[in-house]
């Protein structure tokens, strides 16, 4: 079972500054706790041990707020000087992550799928990168993800308004170490366009369907469901 941890919480939270100001989108309020809290006790729920927390916009306030320890998870900080992107800043993280596998996921959305069973999943299956894949019956907000034999991922659809049923990514990956900091990307780069959509035909990726609570805080009306929600959250 992997025991380290990718968190990207360096997003600048553009879309909810008229509720959320002044705080990296990860470290907003939900219920007097900053919703990174509801992560890392995800986490520790699934025994990780340890966390590289991907900060950049403020990030001395996350740093700040849990220094080196949060309950029973080592916590490290890889600080963005520059925005990275997403596969940027995973990659940077990577540095501080021992194993050849971690799991990768945002400060500003919680999946709440059985880890364990992703983890065997992804090792049975011998796939380089697994993506967590939900279904929706309208994927048109987060664009969709193709499906094929053996659950080998074979195609992305793009954003579009009413984009239909299908799987979206959920946003927790499992990402080998050598292959995301290795000489296939720059330093700067995004993990969605120039990897998963750009390398899924030549490497096995593969998509763990769950159906488990999604909630992305990106937009004001889910960060208000989020205060309702979370009061009644069970892992």
């Amino acid at each position: 079972m992997i025991r380290e941890a990718i968190i990207l919480a360096g997003g600048l939270g553009t879309r909810l500054r008229t509720v959320v100001s002044d705080v990296p989108k990860s470290m907003a309020d939900v219920n007097g706790r900053p919703f990174l809290e509801y992560v890392f006790d995800y986490l520790i729920r699934y025994n990780i041990g340890k966390v590289v927390v991907s900060t950049g916009y403020k990030g001395d306030m996350i740093s700040g707020c849990f220094g080196k320890k949060y309950r029973s998870l080592d916590l490290s900080y890889a600080e963005e000087k520059e925005p990275l992107g997403t596969g940027g800043g995973i990659r940077n993280a990577f540095r501080l992550i021992n194993g050849e596998e971690a799991f990768v996921m945002n400060g500003d959305s919680l999946f709440s799928i059985n880890l364990e069973e992703m983890d065997r999943f992804h090792h049975s299956g011998h796939g380089l990168l697994t993506l967590a894949l939900r279904y929706l019956e309208d994927t048109g907000r987060y664009g969709a993800v193709r499906l094929g034999i053996s659950h080998r991922i074979k195609g992305f659809t793009e954003k579009k308004e009413n984009g239909g049923p299908g799987y979206i990514n959920g946003g927790v990956y499992i990402l080998n170490k050598n292959f995301i900091t290795g000489d296939f990307f720059e330093d700067k780069f995004s993990i969605e366009k120039d990897c998963f959509e750009k390398y899924y035909m030549d490497h096995t990726m593969l998509g763990f369907v769950a159906d488990g609570y999604f909630l992305d805080i990106g937009i004001p009306e889910d960060y208000e469901r989020a205060q309702h929600e979370f009061q009644r959250l069970e892992y």
